[in-house]
């Protein structure tokens, strides 16, 4: 059972980011935005039991609860951290969560050319460099959905999902950085 070792504020008002002495996995990131998604995974689903909870973030040490803005962080807090303490560490969960974490789509795509797979590959290797450890210290994260064209569909998580800043000038900083590989990309969260 993990012990949580501090809790941070996010750029995002309505997430806090809880840093755990021991990780809930090992590098395979959890993600869900309702109860519905949240069914097989039994600390999402203890999260979303509890009221204001719109969504529930977490890899290795540290978890993100993003509440609806009408809680009270002081007293919502205290209640998710129970579930929290109470989830099984790493060690029992990250052989299941391997085997049911699904490939990244855009990668496996058989629509894509060659040309297509090489700008993706320089992409997510830009974005792993230079902006993923920025978004996971905030309790976020993003992966890349799709590419159609000249379009990369991305998708924020954690606390930059509903982030004002993730909105707007994140997503500004990384279409520059998408447009060194290929000037004419376009950027679109969904």
């Amino acid at each position: 059972m993990p012990k949580i070792a501090e809790i941070e504020r996010t750029p995002n008002p309505n997430a806090l980011k809880f840093v755990l002495k021991e990780p809930l996995t090992y590098g395979v990131s959890r993600s869900f935005d309702s109860k519905e998604e949240a069914q097989g995974d039994p600390l999402a689903a203890a999260l979303f039991d509890i009221p204001r909870v719109a969504n529930v973030f977490y890899v290795d040490n540290w978890i993100t609860v993003t509440q609806d803005g009408g809680a009270d962080w002081g007293e919502l807090s205290k209640k998710v951290a129970v579930p929290i303490r109470e989830a099984p560490a790493a060690e029992a969960q990250s052989h299941t969560y391997a085997a049911s974490a699904s490939g990244h789509p855009a990668f496996d795509d058989d629509r894509l050319t060659p040309e297509q797979r090489h700008k993706l590959a320089l992409i997510s290797d830009l974005i792993d460099e230079r902006v993923r450890p920025y978004l996971q210290g905030d309790g976020g994260d993003l992966y890349l959905v799709e590419l159609e064209g000249n379009v990369l569909k991305v998708h924020y998580q954690g606390a930059c999902g509903s982030c004002p800043s993730s909105i707007s000038a994140t997503l500004t900083g990384i279409e520059g950085l998408v447009r060194s590989v290929d000037p004419e990309m376009q950027l679109v969260p969904v």
